[in-house]
């Protein structure tokens, strides 16, 4: 699946990892946040680290980083969201 298709899919075709970064790409952080609570691996954490730096609580986002065995992101919200997005539809079982 291509960036581009991925923007168009139906959410509900999605596994959870993307479907929580659809639903925030469509500006429903809530509706994401639901989504990756739930996811309990890395890529979840990932997800939820994005969230909470997105929504500016930089001390959860850290933890959830540490969670994804990442280092906090530094450059823009919508460079990680692609990178994380990118990263998920490259793997073969997405």
């Amino acid at each position: 699946m291509t960036l581009a298709e991925f923007k168009a899919a139906d959410p509900e075709t999605l596994k959870d990892p993307l479907r929580a970064l659809w639903w925030d790409g469509q500006g429903d952080w809530d509706r994401a946040h639901e989504i990756a609570q739930d996811i309990e691996d890395a890529e979840g954490s990932w997800i939820h680290a994005y969230l909470h730096r997105k929504e500016g609580d930089t001390g959860n986002a850290g933890y959830w980083y540490r969670r994804a065995g990442r280092r906090p992101a530094a450059g823009s919200l919508e460079t990680e969201w692609g990178e994380i997005v990118e990263t998920l539809l490259a793997q073969p079982s997405v």
